[in-house]
C-alpha cells in the first residue's frame, strides 16, 4: 500500500499544530487517520515488537522532568549568560552559554574521598518532595493521553560518582584505587535511584524512562571493561531490569566512543540508545545489535549547524535513515530541522515511508 504524501498546507488535509523542540515555535504538520494510537506504536517501536510507523518526539511523544536535578538545570537553560546553579546531591555547576550546556564549577567538590561517602554524601530526601501535587497539575492542565510520556532520571552511576568528587580525575582514579568503596557507594545510590523511580511511576503514567551515564570521550572509554564489568554493569543491570519490570522502557543517554562497551550494552538491552553518530557506525551497530537495542536517532546525513538541505536531499535522507536503523523497529526519530516547510515534507515522508516499510515487514 502506498501512504499519502500532501504538498504543504494543502487545502482539505487536516493538519495538526506542534511545537518545534528547539525554538518551541507552533508549526503545522500533517493528520494522519492512523490505525492505532501513538503510544502503542511507540511501545511497538520500543520493544521491536511490529510497530505502523517510526515515531517522531513531534507528534508521538511528551517530556516531563518535575524533580529537582533536572528543574535547576532548566531553570538555567535558557541564561544569556554564564550562570551558577546547585543541583539536589549539593554539588555546583555553571551554566556555560558557550558550550551550550553546564560544567562543574571548577573547585567544587563534595567528597573529596570515597572511602568517606557514608559521611559526606547526603542523598535528596525523596519524600520531602510533594510528587503528588506536582502530578496532579502536570496531568490535570498539561499531560496528553495521546502521546507518550517520557521521563528523566538525570545522572547516573559514574556521573554522579564524578560529579561528588569534582572531576574526571579524582573519580577515575577512586574506580582504580578503591573499587570496594565505589561498588558500596554504587549501590547505595541504586537504591535511592529505584525509590526515585518508584516514586515517578506511581505518581505518573510513564512510557520511557531517559536514563544518562557517560562512558567515555571521544577518543575512548574512560575506564576499563574489568572496571565495567565489576563496578559498573551489575548496578545498571539492576536498575534497567526493575524499570522494564514496571512496564517502562529505557532510553540510555551515553556519550563518548564506547564501541567496546558495546557487548555490555547487548546484555543491558536498553530499548533505545541516545549515542554519539559522529564516533558510532549507527548503521553497523544496527547490523550487529539490532535485535538488543534500537535507537533515539537524528537523520542519517544531516548536519544540524549547517543550513536546511534542499526538500529532495532530504527526503532522501529520510529513507535512508528508516532503511538503516528502522528495520524491525527499535528508532525514533528526531528533526532537527529548522524551516517549518521542510519539517512538514519531513514529517510526511518518515511517517509514509515508514509505514509501507513496516506494512512489508508484517
Amino acid at each position: 500500500m502506498s501512504f499519502p504524501r500532501y504538498e504543504y498546507l494543502q487545502s482539505g488535509v487536516p493538519t495538526v499544530t506542534e511545537k518545534m523542540r528547539a525554538t518551541g515555535a507552533e508549526i503545522s504538520l500533517p493528520k494522519f487517520d492512523r490505525p492505532i494510537s501513538a503510544v502503542e506504536n511507540f511501545m511497538r517501536a520500543a520493544q521491536r515488537n511490529k510497530p505502523y510507523w517510526v515515531p517522531s518526539p513531534l507528534t508521538d511523544m511528551q517530556s516531563h522532568h518535575p524533580t529537582d536535578h533536572i528543574s535547576h538545570f532548566l531553570s538555567v537553560a535558557g541564561a544569556k549568560e554564564d550562570t551558577p546553579f546547585r543541583d539536589w546531591f549539593g554539588c555546583d555547576w555553571t551554566m556555560i552559554v558557550s558550550a551550550g550546556g553546564p560544567m562543574l564549577t571548577p573547585g567544587t567538590q563534595v567528597m573529596g574521598d570515597v572511602t568517606e561517602w557514608e559521611k559526606v554524601v547526603k542523598f535528596p530526601d525523596l519524600d520531602k518532595w510533594d510528587f503528588k501535587s506536582a502530578a496532579d497539575d502536570y496531568l490535570k492542565n498539561t499531560y496528553n493521553p495521546e502521546k507518550a510520556l517520557g521521563m528523566d532520571i538525570g545522572l547516573g552511576f559514574t556521573e554522579r560518582l564524578v560529579s561528588l568528587m569534582g572531576g574526571y580525575t579524582d573519580s577515575m582514579y577512586a574506580l582504580a584505587a578503591e573499587p570496594e568503596a565505589c561498588i558500596d557507594f554504587f549501590e547505595a545510590f541504586l537504591e535511592w535511584e529505584l525509590r526515585h523511580f518508584d516514586k515517578l511511576i506511581e505518581h505518573y503514567p510513564v512510557n520511557m524512562i531517559t536514563y544518562h551515564d557517560d562512558w567515555g570521550s571521544e577518543k575512548d572509554t574512560f575506564f576499563s571493561p574489568a572496571m565495567m564489568e565489576s563496578m559498573i554493569f551489575p548496578v545498571t543491570k539492576k536498575l534497567f531490569d526493575y524499570i522494564k519490570s514496571k512496564g517502562a522502557v529505557i532510553e540510555f543517554h551515553n556519550c563518548g566512543n564506547i564501541n567496546r562497551f558495546m557487548p555490555y550494552l547487548a546484555e543491558l538491552q536498553p530499548e533505545f540508545m541516545q549515542i554519539q553518530r559522529r564516533v558510532i557506525d549507527f548503521p553497523a551497530i544496527k547490523k550487529q545489535y539490532g535485535d538488543k537495542f534500537g535507537f533515539c536517532g537524528a537523520i542519517e546525513g544531516l548536519d544540524m549547524m549547517a543550513p536546511d538541505p534542499s526538500k529532495d536531499e532530504l527526503l532522501e535522507m529520510i529513507r535512508h535513515t528508516v532503511d538503516v536503523l528502522g528495520s524491525g523497529g527499535g528508532l525514533y526519530l528526531n528533526m532537527w530541522i529548522k524551516d517549518p516547510e521542510l519539517i512538514w515534507y519531513a514529517y510526511n515522508e518518515l511517517y509514509a515511508y515508514s509505514s509501507e516499510m513496516y506494512e512489508r515487514e508484517r
